[in-house]
């Protein structure tokens, strides 16, 4: 009987597959690294040969790890970065890097090359954008697509196809050019709560009136719960399945997670009081609602991108877990940030808070906006500010600057939670998936920051758990989503905030937005 699952998630640096049983348990995982090249300041770019040979390798190696064959696989998911694949009309690798190289055919979603243009289209306050938080981020395709247009005819000219990653992937799964309604809808300006989801006005506006051509773009989408069909028997041999795996529609990284956090809740009245914070290199706070609620700076609110009838609304920060990273780097008594590296410095943080008491360093204060701010600001012109450093460069210094680093990450989070109230979302639980579960700090300043219970999920991977749960009802596991997501689920742990560190940390909020305050006043003077 056909009742495994197999999830693929592709990051910034790898490719992860997962195999889960019908139940969401976790049987095996598998990573491949994947190449990045940056040949310029704010560009980065991907082979996306050398992501679906990553792809292929890690489904392979889990499949063997798991010990089942590839007749008990019932479907394939696949989630990623909002990354952009360029293809020609033969659907080979076509160039979007200024080397001219056609292997380098991907632009990273952290690729900032296209600011100016997305200025330009938050300028415009075109009624698309009140889907999209009444402006756009140099990270969502639209943008990118008219500084390939601009900036590289020749690859223009030659375009057949445009991907989003994780649709690329299905392409390459399956042969079929169709497009994931999570995709269109978060990243490229795709209204599916309209006829047609294309907004002609707003296509003509960014200069792209021949984007449905050149990108191979259909007007309709598939919904997360369908089946974008079943393997090629190209793919099934790269991937070392069979050709009776179906194929679930692409998604967003991020909203995988969500769905894998949320999923229990899903069809309940718990699912608007939760709200999932996905945290690895960059941050998401990701949310479901009955009833769109538009506010400015939050990505959304985006009709279906998940859940049938629902909304989904997305706040962010750009750098967390790599400011830290960048952090460690950055000062003397730092180097490679290492997992290791990273667990010395936590370490030495318990035994200095044990020493000088809970509130460490409350004169360094810091802006976590290293690379612009996504939420609630929407301004990825914005920097990073450190305000109370000394000529400290004891690994001591390193530790209370980590620690801050770790605090001014809460801080901006309980900056988009509040913000996001204004508009009419209310939250009591906080679930947390990602890489940050494996930092105490963080799982500890996520409660008593924001106030917010904290939930850990059991299952430590719950991008992979969202997208096999989508799997699921795709392979027929499952009847729907929501009935995925409640049998897949697998608990968690739970932390609620210490009551006795509200003052400090109200005292550290008041002096983050004085900080947001005063980052503003030294740009205005000229």
């Amino acid at each position: 009987m056909r009742d495994y699952l197999v999830a693929v998630d592709v990051g910034t640096g790898s490719a992860r597959a997962g195999v889960f049983d019908c139940d969401g348990r976790l049987l095996a995982k598998s990573k491949h690294p994947i190449l990045m090249f940056r040949p310029k300041e704010n560009h980065a770019e991907h082979d996306s040969e050398d992501i679906w040979a990553a792809t292929c390798a890690s489904v392979k190696a889990a499949v063997a790890e798991a010990g089942i064959t590839r007749c008990d696989v019932a479907a394939i998911g696949f989630d990623a970065t909002c990354s952009l694949v360029a293809r020609d009309v033969e659907g080979r690798q076509l160039s979007v890097s200024i080397t001219g190289k056609d292997s380098q055919d991907t632009i990273v979603w952290l690729d900032h090359r296209a600011i100016r243009e997305a200025d330009f289209l938050s300028s415009t306050g075109h009624p698309v954008l009140d889907f999209s938080g009444a402006s756009l981020s140099p990270e969502m395709e639209m943008p990118k697509l008219m500084w390939l247009k601009k900036h590289l005819p020749q690859s223009w000219a030659r375009a057949g196809y445009f991907f989003d990653l994780a649709d690329y992937l299905t392409w390459k799964a399956t042969g079929s050019a169709r497009r994931s309604r999570c995709t269109l809808t978060a990243k490229w300006n795709y209204l599916a709560h309209e006829k047609p989801g294309w907004n002609a006005d707003y296509l003509r506006l960014a200069g792209l009136e021949d984007l449905l051509e050149k990108g191979g773009l259909a007007e309709d989408t598939v919904a997360p719960g369908s089946s974008m069909g079943r393997l090629t028997p190209m793919a099934a041999e790269d991937l070392g399945l069979d050709v009776d795996v179906e194929v679930a529609p692409g998604l967003i990284d991020a909203y995988a997670g969500a769905f894998g956090v949320l999923g229990a809740a899903s069809g309940g009245p718990k699912l608007e009081t939760s709200v999932a914070l996905i945290g690895g290199t960059s941050s998401c706070i990701v949310a479901f609602a009955g009833q769109a609620k538009s506010g400015r700076s939050l990505w959304g609110p985006y009709f279906e991108a998940v859940l049938p009838e629902h909304w989904l609304v997305e706040g962010g920060q750009s750098a967390t877990g790599a400011l830290l990273d960048h952090m460690v780097r950055m000062h003397a008594s730092g180097g490679e940030p290492t997992g290791e590296l990273h667990g010395r410095i936590i370490d030495r943080i318990g035994e200095l808070r044990a020493i000088e008491g809970s509130d460490l360093a409350p004169d360094l204060n810091i802006l976590p906006d290293f690379h612009g701010n996504r939420s609630p600001l929407a301004d990825p012109h914005a920097t990073g500010v450190i305000s109370g450093l000394t000529l400290d460069t004891s690994f001591d210094g390193l530790c209370r600057l980590y620690w801050r680093s770790c605090v001014a990450i809460a801080l901006g989070i309980r900056h988009i939670l509040e913000t996001m109230s204004g508009y009419g979302y209310r939250f009591e639980t906080l679930h947390v998936t990602g890489g940050h579960v494996h930092n105490p700090l963080l799982i500890e300043l996520y409660a008593d920051v924001t106030g917010c219970r904290v939930i850990v999920p059991e299952t430590r991977d719950a991008v992979l758990l969202g997208t096999a749960m989508t799997a699921a009802v795709a392979g027929g596991v499952h009847p729907d989503l929501p009935a995925a997501g409640r049998a897949m689920d697998g608990g968690g742990t739970e932390r609620i905030a210490n009551p006795e560190r509200a003052r400090q940390y109200d005292r550290d909020y008041r002096r983050f937005l004085a900080m947001v305050r005063h980052r503003d006043e030294l740009r205005s003077i000229g």
